[in-house]
């Protein structure tokens, strides 16, 4: 068995989807680390004793230090069908974010533009003017408090770059150990407090509905702060 075969969250003969680390990368990069496609890859190779090369199509990514549900194509027809229902927004993504300080409102739907500086890989709230700005909206409900931060669920409804973290830091609110975005401190794990925790959609070959969630990492200091409540609403 491999280390993966633990955060697989779902798998039928089209469709992988697995629990994806904070701070690990869903694709190789320049830092040699190894990515959580390869990982699939010989998951795939170990369970089904494949030789050679081993497709896995990637559906859609999350940031580095974000972790979550990931969905991953086992086949070219699954992937060509699961990009267009991300293309044209039919998955349905929902995350859990801790935030610090508290949103005005106990829920609500933010709207910005986003302008994305591919040279610092980061976005900033612009001018709905301004060149190549998008339009980035998502919707948002407080779940718990605690004295400093806020967790939230957060809807998303376009998939812009890095868009909750620059959109909750534009309210005052950045995502807890986000210094990209302006948090004060980092996380001991370098990741952030940010996870995406449930999909939603059509399966594109056996057209039924399909939910996944993924439970954020037990053991991680910022989550454990609010693990009873997680639990409470989304995992009992």
């Amino acid at each position: 068995m491999t280390p993966l075969a633990e955060r697989v969250l779902y798998e039928d003969n089209h469709l992988l989807i697995v629990n994806k680390l904070p701070s690990e990368i869903v694709q190789g990069d320049k830092t040699g680390d190894t990515s959580l496609i390869e990982e699939v890859k010989q998951y795939l190779k170990f369970i089904y004793n494949k030789p050679g090369n081993i497709f896995a199509g990637l559906v859609h990514r999350i940031d580095r230090p974000v972790g979550g549900a990931v969905i991953f194509a086992k086949t070219s027809k699954a992937l060509s069908r699961m990009t267009e229902l991300v293309k044209d927004r039919d998955v349905q993504k929902t995350y859990l974010a801790i935030v610090r300080n508290h949103p005005k409102e106990e829920d609500a739907s933010l709207e910005h533009w986003l302008l994305k500086n591919e040279a610092q890989n980061k976005s900033y709230v612009v001018d709905s003017t301004r060149k190549g700005a998008k339009l980035a909206k998502l919707d948002y409900r407080i779940i718990d408090k605690s004295a400093s931060f806020t967790l939230l669920e957060v809807h998303l409804h376009t998939g812009r770059h890095h868009q909750i973290r620059a959109q909750f830091a534009a309210i005052g609110c950045p995502i807890l150990g986000d210094l990209k975005y302006g948090d004060k401190r980092s996380l001991a794990d370098s990741s952030i407090a940010l996870h995406a925790l449930r999909l939603k959609f059509i399966h594109p070959v056996t057209g039924k509905e399909l939910i996944v969630s993924a439970l954020p990492s037990k053991g991680i200091q910022h989550w454990d702060i609010f693990a009873s409540t997680i639990d409470k609403h989304y995992f009992q």
